[in-house]
């Protein structure tokens, strides 16, 4: 398929799919008029690097696990990238824990502005 056929399936811009193909996410075959071409797989591998960057994951981490991933979502035991996505997640749930404490100090300036009304 073109990349405007893989775009438009994925909901995911033509020039973001370029980028995915540059940096290894990717890959298409040319036409001999240039054109991209994309195989049958390429609309479910942009399906999982979306989620996975939706996760939190770099690219550079996103192009370790996609050889892992099956075909229904979820992952091989790949060597090494189970303890990439374990850091991962040590650093999402620190990170949840710097945005609880930030809202609650939040919550506690607007309520003492409040009372001062």
């Amino acid at each position: 398929m073109l990349i405007g056929q893989l775009a438009k399936r994925t909901k995911t811009s033509e020039r973001l799919l370029r980028y995915y193909e540059r940096v290894g996410l990717l890959t298409s075959s040319r036409q001999a008029n240039g054109y991209r071409d994309y195989d049958d797989t390429a609309e479910q591998t942009v399906r999982q690097i979306r989620a996975l960057l939706a996760a939190g994951l770099s690219t550079n981490l996103i192009r370790q696990v996609l050889p892992c991933a099956r075909t229904d979502g979820s992952l091989r035991p790949c060597p090494g990238v189970l303890d990439k996505l374990h850091t991962q997640l040590a650093r999402l749930d620190r990170r949840a824990d710097e945005l609880a404490q930030a809202r609650q100090t939040l919550q506690q300036a607007i309520a003492a502005a409040e009372l001062a009304q």
